[in-house]
């Protein structure tokens, strides 16, 4: 049977894991296939990763340096920049970053440059598994002819498969091992094979009839939170202009045992999914020669909300007797959610750049972002570092903006030195004294 030799090494544990891309995706995949029993490779193009990895390093908050130094000095997990070695090899699973590009359509290049560089080594008997979030047909259109041109057959040579991430960084509750994997296989053998190899690692495995199904599963799932966020967006726009509290109708709603799930509010969207999935698909649509009217309103909702919150910022100022120019305005998260060191799609950056380009005084701090990363997108914001947030400090700024709701902060002692609190999160419900000084936005 075609793939036997695979199957029989996934079954003892004999197989090699390589994972390329060692992010926030990668890195918690070989901790569960570790865990596991397999040896794992981690590929990744950044040169400084690796060196961090193999010198018992992590770069991650949620990952333990301990961890990466004990798999490493045991050979359970060899880090390299060395892609000719995807041939050692069984299963390779690719976890690249999929970013929109300028006019908000996909940017497969780094997909595509991942192909080819598997490609140049692939070899009969392997296993490859696109997990990078992405539109249906991806895994088809771009990958597979890419890994054919070797001469080599999808379903009788290697085997070919897709199954989307669900990595909830931060969320100790749903580790990579804990979360259900959705597979997609080009066939019956590549769904059979990929199922095994991730059953060995994860709680639980749910095949589906084709690599198009399983991405759009994940599609549908970040476009469901995309969608739902922008009600409550817009709801609490709404809701600000009747002083009715957005978030108190929301607890209060949650209440309901059946037909309603809570989502909330923000001063945007953030993470490498959500603010992204959607534009796959209403991308996928207009080449079909439809529209997702419902989709793309949501995103230009979502899209909306950092300056929604600049707006507020300005009003509640100038009833201060104070415009945005000149004004000092601290930022408190860099992050894109709280407890966690992740800043990919951060909304607080665009609240930086708008406030930037209103002459604002800016400062930021966030206890898990020691230092403002270069952001792809906001190649002109200044070098920052997060400051430290003594009762001076915080007296003389004209206004700390919640843009993340750390728990490390201890928003009493926030707003009891500060003059003026702007909250997009709700983070100072429980404040107690000082109330008079927080708004909402």
């Amino acid at each position: 049977m075609s793939g036997q030799q695979l199957a029989e090494k996934l079954g003892n544990q004999a197989a090699v894991i390589g994972v390329i891309g060692l992010g926030y995706v990668g890195l918690p995949l070989i901790r569960a296939f570790t865990s596991a029993g397999f040896r794992c490779m981690g590929f990744d193009v950044d040169q400084s990763k690796v060196d961090k990895l193999n010198a018992g390093q992590s770069y991650i908050k949620h990952i333990d340096p301990s961890l990466i130094k004990a798999l490493t000095t045991e050979k359970k997990f060899e880090p390299t920049s060395d892609m000719s070695r995807l041939r050692e090899a069984d299963c390779i699973i690719i976890c690249v970053p999929t970013p929109l590009n300028e006019s908000r359509d996909p940017d497969l290049s780094y997909i595509e440059g991942t192909a080819h560089s598997i490609a140049k080594a692939l070899r009969p008997d392997q296993l490859v598994v696109l997990e990078s979030t992405t539109h249906p047909t991806t895994t088809r259109v771009n990958v597979l002819p890419v890994l054919e041109a070797t001469g080599l057959k999808a379903g009788s040579d290697f085997f070919l498969a897709f199954s989307p991430e669900r990595e909830d960084p931060g969320n100790p509750t749903f580790s990579a091992e804990g979360i259900p994997k959705v597979v997609g296989g080009y066939d019956p053998v590549s769904t059979e094979l990929a199922c095994t190899m991730y059953s060995k690692a994860v709680v639980r495995v749910v095949p589906v009839s084709s690599m198009e199904i399983a991405e759009a599963c994940k599609i549908l799932e970040n476009t469901y939170r995309a969608v739902n966020i922008a009600l409550v967006n817009e709801l609490k726009m709404l809701y600000d202009k009747m002083g009715i509290d957005v978030w108190e109708v929301i607890d209060a709603a949650k209440t309901k045992p059946f037909g309603f799930q809570a989502f909330y509010p923000g001063p945007g969207l953030g993470g490498h999914c959500i603010p992204i999935d959607p534009f796959y698909l209403t991308w996928l649509a207009r080449k079909h020669g439809e529209q997702t009217r419902f989709i793309e309103l949501a995103g230009e909702i979502n899209v909306h909300m950092p300056s929604y919150v600049i707006t507020r910022l300005a009003e509640f100022l100038n009833d201060a007797g104070k415009p945005i120019k000149g004004s000092k305005i601290c930022i408190l998260g860099a992050a894109y959610k709280k407890d966690v060191d992740d800043p990919r799609e951060s909304p607080s950056f665009e609240l930086m750049k708008i406030l930037i380009s209103r002459k604002a005084d800016l400062s930021y701090n966030d206890p898990h972002v020691p230092v403002l990363p270069k952001m792809r997108h906001y190649p002109d914001l200044p070098h920052m570092e997060s400051q430290e947030l003594t009762p001076e400090f915080l007296a003389s700024q004209d206004c700390v903006l919640i843009s993340t709701d750390h728990s490390a902060y201890d928003y009493q002692y926030i707003v009891k030195h500060s003059k003026f609190v702007l909250d997009t999160r709700n983070a100072t419900k429980n404040v107690i004294e000082g109330r008079e000084k927080i708004r909402k936005a």
